[in-house]
């Protein structure tokens, strides 16, 4: 009995036990359910305020720059041709491609053997010529002086005549004696008529001589040209290009041998959109005389010439659009005709207008204002012209603070934390950052540029002026390097 009742009162505390073990699994259980039911208590909310950058719009007059892209071309080229065909008997030292040449010099010297000949055939009549007219005046002169005697005859047989007939009416004289007279006056008459037909001979003699000695002269100087175009001569001073002709070879008539270039009488061709002419036409639909700025980079070296506008292509080009513009270039040293380059074109200044950063204005015209409480309105503005990374526009915002970039956060009645630049309308100029180089880098760079055919003397010489100073820009380095390594 005893172990039996152990045996139950064991039992009982097992199940006991169990039941408890349960029901405290079960309160756990709930606990963790009701803490995870339950929603924290939230904070008290906060208004977020962005800092963003802001300037100060100001109005004033502002010289818009129209970039585009243009060629070098010279205003002087000229085809030298051949006028007449011929062996090719002498060039000139510097007749070769790049040779330059002066006004004058003499190119070209075809074979003149028979042109020589032919020169001096017409000289050889212009002096028959001349002869004849000497002889023919010389032959009219005794024409004439004929004509006076046979006249003086004439008159002595008429008086005669006239003296017979005035003894025959006085009945002295015989009528054979009168009829003798009068047959000799008539035959001094007939006299007088033929030297004066011999006159007429002369006359016209010397008319034809005339006429022949102009032929002749005409002749000779047309020999006289022929015989100088076998000489090819520089008609002013220039560089050859695109020589074709070597000594010895034969040329024929209107041949091209060479192209002479004016190197120094340079301009740009380039092309704008129809809006971009139409901001640079005056009053009169003229387009004005614009100041450009024409820049080339050669082996990482800026080279920029100053320009004026001059015309306008008379058509727009088949399959193109826009216009051509052309402007001569000043003193364009290290320019060559063909040369790819950067045009900047200074348009008419604009009045009362706002310089702002592109990232300021979205795709409408709009920009975020700082308002009272540092909080942000919306404005609207005319979007002028692009320049670069800034815009001009004008709108009612002078004396506005002007958020410099916009980004999707930011919009109407947001609160902002502004953020100004130091000094703001009196910013210097950023001084260029300056690399010391070591000695071997620096005697690398001065071989390249030295070894450099491409880069002008003159941007050789400004080039190594840098170089030698103890800091160099780095923006010329970096240049020069990157030039290396393609």
């Amino acid at each position: 009995m005893r172990f039996l009742r152990q045996t139950m009162m064991g039992l009982f505390l097992a199940a006991m036990t169990l039941g408890l073990l349960v029901w405290a699994v079960q309160i756990v259980g709930g606990a963790v359910q009701t803490r995870l039911a339950d929603s924290p208590a939230a904070p008290p909310a906060r208004e977020r305020a962005f800092a963003v950058n802001v300037l100060t719009a100001q109005t004033g007059t502002q010289t818009p720059i129209l970039d585009s892209y243009g060629e070098i071309a010279s205003r002087r080229t000229l085809e030298l041709r051949a006028a007449i065909g011929g062996r090719v008997m002498e060039l000139a030292n510097g007749f070769e491609d790049g040779g330059k040449v002066r006004a004058g010099d003499v190119l070209v010297r075809l074979d003149q053997a028979d042109m020589q000949s032919a020169f001096e055939r017409a000289q050889n009549d212009l002096a028959d010529a001349e002869a004849e007219q000497r002889d023919a005046a010389r032959g009219l002169a005794l024409a004439r002086d004929e004509v006076v005697a046979a006249q003086e005859q004439a008159d002595l047989q008429a008086l005669a005549a006239q003296r017979q007939a005035d003894l025959a009416e006085r009945g002295v004289g015989t009528s054979a004696a009168l009829e003798t007279a009068q047959l000799a006056a008539s035959a001094a008459r007939q006299g007088v008529l033929a030297r004066r037909q011999v006159l007429a001979q002369g006359e016209g003699r010397v008319d034809q001589a005339r006429t022949q000695t102009a032929r002749a002269r005409i002749a000779l100087a047309e020999a006289q040209r022929r015989l100088d175009d076998m000489i090819i001569r520089a008609p002013f001073t220039g560089v050859l290009s695109e020589t074709t002709v070597v000594e010895g070879r034969l040329v024929s008539g209107n041949e091209r041998v060479a192209e002479l270039i004016d190197p120094d009488d340079l301009e740009v061709s380039f092309r704008l959109s129809t809006a971009q002419f139409a901001r640079l036409l005056d009053a009169s639909g003229q387009i004005v005389q614009a100041e450009v700025e024409v820049t080339l980079d050669v082996a990482g070296i800026d080279i920029a010439a100053q320009g004026r506008i001059t015309r306008t292509s008379a058509a727009a080009g088949d399959g193109l659009t826009g216009r051509l513009v052309f402007a001569a270039l000043h003193e364009a040293a290290g320019f060559k005709p063909g040369d790819f380059v950067t045009v900047r074109v200074q348009e008419p200044a604009l009045a009362e207008v706002i310089r702002l950063p592109a990232s300021s204005v979205d795709a409408a015209g709009g920009v975020l204002l700082l308002g009272p409480d540092n909080r942000l309105e919306a404005a609207v503005v005319e979007v002028l012209r692009a320049q670069g990374d800034e815009v001009l526009v004008r709108g009612d915002i002078v004396g506005r603070e002007v958020v410099e970039s916009r980004s999707p956060l930011l919009g109407a009645g947001i609160a902002v934390k502004p953020l100004r630049k130091e000094g703001e309308g009196n910013s210097a100029p950023k001084t260029p950052e300056m690399v010391e180089l070591s000695a071997a880098r620096r005697a690398k760079l001065v071989a390249f540029v030295e070894a450099s055919n491409r880069m002008p003397d003159a941007a050789k010489a400004r080039v190594l002026a840098q170089l030698s100073q103890p800091q160099v820009p780095a923006q010329t380095i970096e240049r020069l390097e990157s030039r290396m390594g393609g």
